[in-house]
C-alpha cells in the first residue's frame, strides 16, 4: 500500500505528497482505513512508529468534508505538554490546506490566552487531561460537538493517574462520536476503558514480540560507575555518534554530566524537570539544529520528545522501571533509521539489565569497551582524513611555508608530522583515561526491586535507587495504595508504576519514590489530595 492507494481529500493528499510521504508504516497501513471507514479502533504500536500521521490524517479528512467552523469538532488527548504541543503541531501541518484551526490546551499556561482562542473559534483540541477537565468544571470549553476523540499514549495517562478524568471528559462528549485509542500496551485498565467508551472497536497491533525496535543495535558495557564517563568518551570517539541521549536518573546527575563533557569538549547541554517550558524549548531547539551534540536528561525530562535525529541512546545509569528502558530506546531508530542504543553497566546493576532483558523481550549482549590504542586509531584515522580533504584548500600561503621550510634544510617527512601534530593538538581532544577492569560477568538472579505494597519478610527495608518519603495521611483518612499511586502520579507528573514500596499507617503513609523524583514529588508537598483533604510530604 502506498498512501496514494487511500481514499483521503484531493488537499489533504497532495499534502501528504509534498512532505514526502510515500508508504505507510505498519500502525498507519492497519488504522487509516478502519478510521476513515468511521469506525472505533484501537491501535497498538510502539513510541515512533507513526501512530500521529494514523490518527490525525483521518481526522481531518473527516473535517475537510463536511465544514462547520461553530463548534470543536475533535479532541486529541495527550498525557504530557510537550506530546500535545508535538502533536498539535502535526495536526497542524496535516492540515494547513484545509485551513484547520488547532489548540493545544495544556497546564503552565495561562488560563485566559486558551479561552480567547476557543471563543474564537477552533476545529481540534489537543489536550492534557488535567487542564481539560479544569476548564470542563469551569464552564469554559463545550465539547458537546465533537465528532472525533483520539486517546493517545493511553497507557501513559493512565500511569500518571488521569482514569478519573479520562472518564470525565469521555462523558462530556456526544455518545455517536467516533474514537480511537492508541496505546504501547493494552493493560486491563485500557481495555475496561474501551469497552465502556468504544463502540465494538477494530484493534490494529503491531507490537508482538521485540518491545524495541529491530533496526535498533543495543549493547552493554560492564563497567564501574567511577568509571563511567571515561567509558562514555571511548564510545562517544569510536561509535559515530552524531546526536545523542545520554540518560541520568537524577537531575543533578544531568547537570554534572553535561558539564563534565562540555569540560571534554562536546557540545553537551543538561534537560531536566527544574527547567521553565521556554529553557527547554530553547535547549530542544538547540539539539534539533545540532548545535548540541549530546543531551543529558532524565526519563522525565524526556518525555514528549520527539526528534528524528537521534543517532545514539546512552544509558548512563539504567532506569529502575524496565519499561522506560522501552521509551529511552525508542528516542533512536525513529522514521525507518538505524539507531544504537548502549548501555553502561555497573556490576551491582546486572540485575537491572536482566529485567529490561524481560521486560524488553531482548537479549542485550555485554561488549568489551574499546581499548585506548582503538580510541587512538580512529582519532589517527580521523585527522588523516580531515587533512586529505583538505589538500585541495590548500592555499599558496600554505604552500610558500612548506617550501621555506624544506629549503631551510628541514625533513619533509618532519615537516608533514609536525603538522598534524599541531592540527592534533588543536582539536583538544578529550585524554583517554584507564578504565579498571571488572572481570566478574556471572549472570545474577535478583530481579530489582519490587513495585506496590511488599509482602516480604522485611516490609520497612528500603529499596536499593528509591528514597522514602512520609505523606501526613494514612489508614484514619481511608488512604489506600491506589489513592497514593493515583495522587503522587498526578500531582507530581511521574509514572505511578514507578513508585515503590507503599506502608499505611494509621495517621501517615510511608512511599518509596526512585532518587530521580523525589525533587520533584517533594516539590509538590501541600498540594497531594486525598479526598476533601490535602497532604504534605517529606523525606523520613
Amino acid at each position: 500500500m502506498t498512501f496514494s492507494d487511500l481514499p483521503l481529500h484531493a488537499d489533504l493528499a497532495a499534502t501528504v505528497a509534498d512532505l514526502g510521504y510515500e508508504q505507510p508504516t505498519p500502525i498507519q497501513e492497519g488504522l487509516i482505513p478502519v478510521l476513515l471507514s468511521g469506525r472505533d479502533a484501537i491501535g497498538q504500536a510502539r513510541t515512533g512508529t507513526g501512530k500521529t500521521a494514523a490518527f490525525a490524517l483521518p481526522l481531518l479528512h473527516k473535517l475537510g468534508a463536511h465544514a462547520d467552523r461553530g463548534h470543536i469538532r475533535a479532541l486529541v488527548l495527550a498525557p504530557t505538554r510537550e506530546l500535545a504541543v508535538q502533536v498539535s503541531s502535526a495536526v497542524f501541518t496535516y492540515g494547513r490546506s484545509l485551513n484547520v484551526r488547532t489548540l493545544p490546551i495544556t497546564g503552565g499556561q495561562p488560563y485566559h490566552k486558551q479561552t480567547r482562542r476557543l471563543q474564537q473559534g477552533v476545529d481540534v483540541v489537543v489536550a492534557t487531561p488535567g487542564r481539560l477537565v479544569d476548564l470542563l468544571n469551569q464552564g469554559l470549553i463545550d465539547l458537546s460537538h465533537v465528532e472525533t476523540v483520539v486517546l493517545d499514549e493511553a497507557d501513559e495517562m493512565l500511569s500518571m493517574g488521569f482514569a478519573d478524568d479520562l472518564e470525565t471528559i469521555l462523558q462530556a462528549t456526544p455518545q455517536g462520536r467516533q474514537t480511537a485509542l492508541l496505546s504501547a500496551t493494552l493493560p486491563s485498565r485500557i481495555r475496561q476503558i474501551a469497552s465502556t467508551y468504544l463502540n465494538d472497536p477494530e484493534t490494529i497491533a503491531v507490537a508482538e514480540g521485540d518491545r524495541t525496535a529491530a533496526a535498533i543495535e543495543q549493547r552493554a558495557y560492564l563497567v564501574r560507575s567511577s568509571d563511567k564517563l571515561s567509558a562514555l568518551v571511548r564510545l562517544i570517539e569510536t561509535d559515530d555518534v552524531t546526536s545523542a541521549l545520554a540518560f541520568v536518573r537524577t537531575r543533578e546527575a544531568t547537570s554534572r554530566l553535561a558539564a563534565d563533557l562540555t569540560e571534554l569538549g562536546y557540545a553537551a547541554e543538561p534537560i531536566s524537570g527544574e527547567l521553565s517550558q521556554g529553557a527547554r524549548t530553547a535547549v530542544l531547539g538547540r539539539f534539533k539544529q545540532q548545535k548540541v551534540r549530546i543531551l543529558v536528561a532524565t526519563d522525565v525530562a524526556a518525555r514528549g520528545l520527539d526528534i528524528d535525529h537521534v543517532s545514539h541512546v546512552f544509558n548512563v545509569d539504567l532506569p529502575i522501571d524496565a519499561e522506560a528502558y522501552v521509551h529511552r530506546v525508542g528516542r533512536t531508530g525513529r522514521a525507518g533509521r538505524d539507531g544504537t542504543a548502549l548501555s553502561l553497566v555497573d556490576p551491582r546493576e546486572r540485575g537491572l539489565l536482566h529485567r529490561v532483558e524481560r521486560y524488553a523481550k531482548r537479549d542485550i549482549p555485554f561488549c568489551d569497551l574499546p581499548s585506548v590504542e582503538e580510541v587512538e586509531a580512529v582519532r589517527t584515522e580521523r585527522l588523516a582524513t580531515a587533512v586529505t580533504e583538505a589538500l585541495d584548500a590548500a592555499t599558496d600561503i600554505d604552500r610558500k611555508l612548506v617550501l621555506d621550510l624544506v629549503t631551510s634544510g628541514e625533513d619533509p617527512m618532519r615537516i608533514a608530522a609536525a603538522a598534524f601534530a599541531v592540527a592534533r593538538e588543536a582539536r583538544a581532544e578529550a585524554p583517554i583515561l584507564p578504565i579498571s577492569p571488572v572481570h566478574d560477568r556471572r549472570p545474577s538472579h535478583h530481579s530489582g526491586p519490587s513495585r506496590g505494597p511488599s509482602h516480604g519478610r522485611d516490609r520497612n527495608a528500603r529499596e536499593e535507587g528509591y528514597v522514602r518519603l512520609a505523606i501526613d495521611a494514612g489508614r484514619d483518612e481511608g488512604v489506600l495504595p491506589k489513592h497514593v499511586v493515583s495522587a503522587i502520579a498526578r500531582t507530581a507528573d511521574i509514572p505511578g508504576r514507578a513508585l515503590g514500596k507503599i506502608l499505611i499507617n494509621d495517621t501517615q503513609t510511608l512511599v518509596d519514590v526512585p532518587a530521580n523524583f523525589v525533587d520533584q514529588v517533594l516539590a509538590q508537598s501541600g498540594d497531594y489530595r486525598f479526598g476533601k483533604r490535602m497532604a504534605a510530604i517529606e523525606k523520613v
